[in-house]
């Protein structure tokens, strides 16, 4: 066995698909030659040293299952430069060479600073299922996400429908629609409000006026979640003000997205990525997030992937536009 641990930690929001990625790489790196060693609750359990060696074993068993078998936290101490003393001293003394960090943005943003102050390889894989990290196709657990919103839209189309109301469903993806607006597409829904769209056309009057005729005795909305205030919520209060004919819902999803068991797709992104992160360890890449893109794997340097916005295809907006007629 070659000298030293690797490092597996998990943070942020959590993911389906987060499991398949540990099991990757805990096994790659064994196939390897290397010894491995998880982090319990990201960041935080890397200061408080909460860490274990992890065999094969530890991770048979876990592909199927939604969730972190290793937890996860936002670590506010993380952010301080005394926080990452800490957290550098425990890689020390855990004799941990490479950090391996499964998460989204802040997660990454975390493992770049870290890599600045430290000289310590981190090797970044996308865990979010926003899929809003640049320079990836798609990150670890979207594509779970985005089935589990459709199913559960699928069943409000069913009330939506008996009782000819207009549903305002609110779904995550903070400053980024893919989310909204696959799934708007995927389920048939008559609107997708997203950020990218967000022009000097008020989204809602144009939905009102395309979308909802009187031919259509029901409608869905989906609403990316917004942290000035501009979810499904205040849509829906806006309906009810400027156009009281009409009996609107909202219905917020909220964490019912993050779990349950990751998709197939997920499962093999989560697999493929885990090894080409080892891989990419021993070709001497450092400060990388490994990425998919045209169905090959690719190398984003962090600063590429934290900093650039990740453009959502504009022409998914007309697909819309034109089926929901």
């Amino acid at each position: 066995m070659k000298e030293g641990y690797i490092g597996i930690l998990t943070s942020g929001g959590d993911a389906s698909g987060m499991n398949a990625t540990i099991r990757a790489i805990t096994r790659s790196a064994i196939c390897n030659g290397y010894k491995v060693k998880g982090i319990y609750r990201g960041y935080e359990g890397l200061i408080n040293d909460e860490i274990r060696e992890l065999t094969t074993e530890d991770v048979s068993n876990i592909i199927q299952r939604g969730g972190t078998i290793l937890k996860t936290a936002r670590s506010k101490e993380f952010e301080t430069p005394e926080g990452r003393r800490k957290a550098y001293e425990v890689m020390q003394k855990e004799k941990i060479h490479t950090l391996f960090v499964i998460g989204g943005d802040g997660s990454l943003t975390g493992a770049r600073i870290f890599a600045q102050e430290y000289d310590v390889p981190c090797i970044g894989l996308p865990g979010t299922i926003d899929n809003d990290l640049w320079g990836t196709d798609l990150t670890i657990g979207y594509d779970t996400a985005l089935n589990t919103i459709v199913e559960c839209v699928d069943k409000i189309r069913d009330t939506a429908t008996s009782h000819e109301r207009i549903f305002f469903v609110e779904v995550m993806g903070r400053d980024a629609g893919f989310l909204a607006q696959n799934s708007a597409i995927a389920s048939g829904a008559e609107a997708a409000i997203i950020p990218e769209d967000q022009t000097d056309t008020d989204q809602l009057e144009e939905f009102i006026g395309r979308g909802f005729r009187k031919t259509k005795n029901s409608s869905i909305v989906i609403v990316t979640e917004s942290p000035t205030g501009k979810g499904a919520a205040y849509y829906a209060e806006r309906v009810r003000k400027e156009y009281p004919q009409y009996d609107v819902r909202v219905t917020i999803l909220g964490h019912l997205q993050r779990g349950g068991s990751p998709s197939a797709g997920d499962r093999i992104l989560a697999s493929r990525l885990g090894c080409a992160s080892i891989q990419a360890m021993m070709e001497g890449q450092r400060n990388v997030m490994i990425g998919i893109r045209n169905d090959k794997v690719v190398y984003v340097p962090f600063a590429e992937a934290i900093k650039k916005n990740k453009p959502i295809d504009k022409s998914l907006i007309t697909v819309l536009n034109e089926l929901s007629i």
